[in-house]
C-alpha cells in the first residue's frame, strides 16, 4: 500500500544504520531495514516502532548480485515508492596491505562498494519519481590511508568518488547524492576490533580504548546516534541544494584542508 514517505537503510542491525533507521522514524512514513542479520534487524523494527515508524524487514546479503534487485522490489511491492536510500552496509577487513588476499578484497569490495552501487542503480528510477536522496557512507580513512588498513581506505575512497559520479547524474535525474565520511565511531565492531587488537599488543582493552583518540588528535570517539542525525539532515527538505559533496565528521580527526 503506498504512503506518504519511505526510506531504505541498508546495515540496519547495528551501530550507524541501526541509529539511522531509528532517527529517520521522525521523518519517513515508513523506514525499509536491511542486513544479512535477522535477528537483530527485528530488534531494530522494535525500536523504531517505538519511536513512532513503521519498519519492514528485508534480511539479505548485498554482496549478492540479486540482492539489490530484491529489495528495491519488495520496497516497492509493499509501499510503491522509494524516497531515500541509506547505503550503510559495509564489512571490510582492517588487515595489513601486505597480508591481505585477493579474496579479502574482493569480500571487502563486494558489499560496501558493488552492494551499494547496485542498489543505487536498482532503485534509482523509484528515486527519480520521488526526487529522492541517496547517502554512501565512506570513513576518514580514505583522507588518510595506512597500510594496516589499506582496503578500508582504497573503498572508502573508492565510495566517495562514486557517490560523485551518482550525484552528476542525479542533477539531471531530479536525485541528491551525497556521501558521509565518518571518523572512529564507537560501534559494536570497533569494540570487537578492539577487544582482538589489544591483547595482541600487550594492552588492556580500557587502556588502548583510552589511547587511540588521543593518538588520533581527538577528544573523544563520536556515537552512531551522531552520525545518524547528519544523515538524517542529508535526505531532509533543509538539504535540497546540497548534492554531490561529502560531508566528514570526525571529531576533528582529519587535520588538513
Amino acid at each position: 500500500m503506498p504512503v506518504r514517505s519511505v526510506a531504505i537503510v541498508t546495515g540496519a542491525s547495528q551501530g550507524i544504520g541501526r541509529a539511522t533507521a531509528i532517527r529517520l522514524a521522525r521523518d519517513f512514513a515508513a523506514v525499509v531495514l536491511a542486513s544479512r542479520q535477522e535477528n537483530e534487524l527485528h530488534k531494530t523494527a522494535e525500536a523504531l516502532k517505538s519511536a513512532g515508524g513503521e519498519a519492514s524487514i528485508c534480511a539479505l546479503d548485498l554482496r549478492e548480485p540479486r540482492s539489490a534487485q530484491v529489495l528495491v522490489e519488495c520496497t516497492l511491492d509493499r509501499f510503491g515508492r522509494i524516497d531515500a536510500l541509506l547505503n550503510i552496509a559495509a564489512a571490510v577487513p582492517q588487515i595489513d596491505l601486505f597480508e591481505m588476499t585477493d579474496e579479502q578484497w574482493e569480500d571487502g569490495e563486494a558489499l560496501k562498494l558493488h552492494g551499494a552501487r547496485r542498489l543505487t542503480i536498482h532503485a534509482w528510477e523509484a528515486l527519480k519519481a520521488a526526487n529522492g536522496a541517496v547517502v554512501f557512507i565512506s570513513g576518514s580513512a580514505a583522507l588518510d590511508p595506512k597500510p594496516g588498513f589499506a582496503a578500508v581506505a582504497t573503498i572508502n575512497a573508492a565510495i566517495i568518488a562514486l557517490a560523485k559520479a551518482f550525484a552528476e547524474q542525479g542533477i539531471k535525474d531530479g536525485v541528491q547524492v551525497n556521501s558521509v565520511v565518518p571518523g572512529p565511531v564507537m560501534t559494536g565492531r570497533r569494540r570487537s576490533f578492539m577487544d582482538r587488537w589489544a591483547p595482541a599488543h600487550g594492552m588492556s582493552v580500557e587502556s588502548a580504548l583510552k589511547e587511540f583518540p588521543e593518538k588520533a588528535g581527538i577528544a573523544r570517539y563520536g556515537e552512531p546516534e551522531e552520525i545518524a542525525g547528519l544523515m538524517a539532515y542529508l535526505v531532509s527538505n533543509e538539504a535540497r541544494w546540497l548534492t554531490g559533496a561529502s560531508i566528514r565528521m570526525d571529531g576533528g580527526e582529519i587535520k588538513g584542508i
